[in-house]
C-alpha cells in the first residue's frame, strides 16, 4: 500500500534499507499506525536514523501525503529562486495574472520569496477532499482547524490545540544532509569524532563495581576508583587563508575553525596558501614559518584536517619553487612531495573543500582538486561532507 512512500523516501535522499522497510510493514501489521499522525511518527521512526535526513523526510511526507513539494532550502535563503519548484511557481502565477510577467524584475526578492511561501501555506491549509486522508475542519484526524484529538496539523492555525505534530515548519533544515555548515549544525557534524581513552589519577568512583567488592567483602564497604575518561583526540588543522579564490568562503571557514577550537582541546591550527610546502606558518599574517618536517614528527595517530579550496595553477603544485610567493616559504621541493609524506605519515587525514563537490569537475583549478584527491580524502564543507569526513576519520 505504501511501497511509493518508500520510493519516494529514497527519491529524497532518506537512506532506506530492506531492514527498513520490513520493520515498517511489520509494525504497520501489529496496529502501530492508524492514522496519519501515529503514521508520520512511525515511519520516522522506522525510516530516518540521523537528523541530517529529517527534513527530507518531512518534504516526503508533505508531498506523497498533502501533494505539497516543498523545496529543500530554508524561508528567507536565496538558493529558493533556483529551485525547480519556485520556477514552476512564477510560471503558473504570472500565467494566472497573479504576478507581472518580469516579476523577478519589478517585484524585490524579499517579496517574491514571501508570495512563495504564503502559497505553499495556502495549499497545505485548503487542502480539501485529497486522496491522501488530508481534510480541513470536521472530526478528521488529518488536516488543521478541526475537532479531531491527536492529529496531524498542517500549518494553519489550531482549533483544538491537540497536534501531535506540525508539518511544514522545517524545523531540520540547518541540518539536511547537503545544508552547507551553520552554526547550528556544525557542532552536531563533529561531535562524533572522538577518542575516548582513560587518562589521570583514578578519580572516578565506579558505583557498580564499589557494590559488587562490598558485597564479596560480607558488607565492608570497598571504594573502586578508576580512571577518568578524556577525549585524547589531537587535531592540526592547516588552513588555506590566501588568495582570492578562498575570499567566498572566508565567513565558512572562520566558522569551522571557531567551532573546532570549541571541540576541541589539542587543536592546533597552521596556515599556508593554496598548498603546502616545505614550510607552513603559526600565524594567520604568515610571517612565522614552521617547518613542515617537524609537523611530520607529531604522533602518527594525530588528525590532520586541510582546509583550502584545492585550486591553483598546476605548476604551483608539482613544480620545485612552484609557490607564487618568492622566497617566502621553504619551496624546493614540489608540494606535490610534501602532501604525498603528510598522507603517509598520518593515517587519520583528510581534505575538506569549500567548494561544492558537484562544482569540483567544473571549477577553477579542477585539474590540481583531482590531483589532491588522488593523495587525501576530499569531502565538500557541507553537513554531509563534514560528517563524512568524520566517518572516514573514525574508520581508519
Amino acid at each position: 500500500m505504501l511501497n511509493g512512500f518508500v520510493y519516494l523516501l529514497q527519491e529524497y535522499g532518506v537512506p532506506v534499507s530492506m531492514t527498513y522497510v520490513m520493520d515498517f510493514y511489520k509494525g504497520l501489521e501489529d496496529g502501530l499506525a492508524e492514522t496519519l499522525d501515529e503514521l508520520f511518527l512511525f515511519a520516522r521512526l522506522a525510516f530516518v536514523k540521523r537528523v541530517e535526513h529529517m527534513d527530507a523526510y518531512e518534504r516526503a511526507f508533505a508531498f506523497y501525503f498533502y501533494g505539497v513539494d516543498i523545496p529543500k532550502v530554508a524561508e528567507g535563503d536565496p538558493a529558493l529562486f533556483q529551485t525547480k519548484q519556485f520556477r514552476e511557481w512564477l510560471n503558473k502565477a504570472i500565467k494566472k495574472g497573479d504576478l507581472p510577467r518580469h516579476a523577478m524584475w519589478e517585484l524585490s526578492h524579499e517579496e517574491l520569496m514571501k508570495r512563495f511561501w504564503d502559497t505553499v501555506r495556502e495549499q497545505m491549509e485548503a487542502h480539501h477532499g485529497g486522496s491522501r486522508w488530508v481534510g480541513t475542519g470536521g472530526k478528521s484526524p488529518f488536516g488543521h482547524s478541526g475537532a479531531a484529538v491527536k492529529g496531524v496539523r498542517v500549518y494553519g492555525e489550531s482549533g483544538n490545540r491537540s497536534a501531535v505534530k506540525v508539518m511544514g515548519e522545517r524545523k531540520y533544515v540547518d541540518y539536511a544532509a547537503t545544508n552547507t555548515l551553520s552554526a547550528q549544525n556544525i557542532h552536531q557534524a563533529l561531535q562524533s569524532l572522538k577518542n575516548i581513552v582513560p587518562a589521570g589519577a583514578e578519580t572516578d568512583l565506579q558505583i557498580d563495581e564499589t557494590i559488587r567488592q562490598t558485597a564479596r567483602n560480607g558488607g565492608e564497604i570497598e571504594l573502586v576508583f578508576t580512571r577518568e575518561l578524556r577525549d585524547k583526540i589531537k587535531v592540526r588543522l592547516l588552513l588555506d587563508n590566501g588568495g582570492s579564490s578562498m575570499y567566498p568562503f572566508i565567513r565558512l571557514t572562520e566558522l569551522l575553525f571557531s567551532k573546532m577550537q570549541d571541540r576541541f582541546q589539542e587543536l592546533k591550527p597552521y596556515y599556508f596558501h593554496n598548498t603546502v610546502y616545505g614550510d607552513i606558518y603559526t600565524d594567520p599574517q604568515r610571517c612565522v614559518p614552521f617547518a613542515t618536517s617537524k609537523l611530520l614528527q607529531e604522533n602518527p595517530d594525530t588528525r590532520i584536517i586541510i582546509v583550502g579550496d584545492a585550486s591553483m595553477a598546476p605548476e604551483e603544485l608539482y613544480s620545485s619553487h612552484g609557490s607564487i610567493y618568492f622566497g617566502a616559504t621553504d619551496d624546493a621541493e614540489a608540494s606535490g612531495v610534501w602532501l604525498q609524506r603528510i598522507q603517509e605519515r598520518f593515517k587519520y587525514c583528510v581534505w575538506l573543500n569549500p567548494i561544492p563537490a558537484d562544482e569540483w569537475e567544473n571549477s577553477y583549478g579542477a585539474w590540481t582538486i583531482n590531483k589532491i584527491r588522488s593523495i587525501f580524502h576530499m569531502e565538500d564543507m557541507t553537513i554531509n561532507g563534514i560528517k563524512n569526513a568524520v566517518e572516514y576519520l573514525n574508520n581508519r
